[in-house]
């Protein structure tokens, strides 16, 4: 019975590799899975927000290396400005999403609180008190 299943399950496998081998010619070009001007939007938007990740590096290094200067009189080389401001942006999304946490706890209960006082605010029209 497993043997069956199995040599089926290879049959099928087989098939569905098989298919697009023997259904296509050389002189039909395959659709492209995306338009062009989606393509080139995506690929914008990727480079607009990798752009973005850097300008926001760049500016917590310079803050912090300002900071670090200010304590130990300029000894801090500024080759260091886009590796600290990159592990300071690591460690503010790391603090966000263990805000997060806390956070969704608090946003539920607000969200109960009001489910409660919107249903209560129903009967109340709903008695015309």
């Amino acid at each position: 019975m497993k043997s069956k299943k199995r040599a089926a399950a290879t049959a099928l496998l087989a098939l569905l590799l098989l298919v697009p081998l023997v259904g296509t010619s050389q002189e039909a070009q395959p659709a492209p899975l995306v338009s062009e001007p989606i393509q080139e939007a995506a690929e914008s938007a990727v480079n607009q927000a990798l752009t973005f990740i850097d300008s926001v590096a760049t500016y917590l290094g310079q803050g912090v290396l300002y900071i670090l200067n200010m304590i130990t009189d300029d000894r801090v080389s500024t080759d260091l400005q886009k590796p600290i401001g990159y592990l300071a942006f690591i460690t503010l999304i790391l603090l966000l999403f263990g805000l997060l946490d806390f956070a969704r706890r608090i946003i539920w209960i607000g969200i109960i609180v009001g489910w409660v006082l919107l249903i209560v605010r129903i009967i109340l029209d709903a008695l015309n008190l």
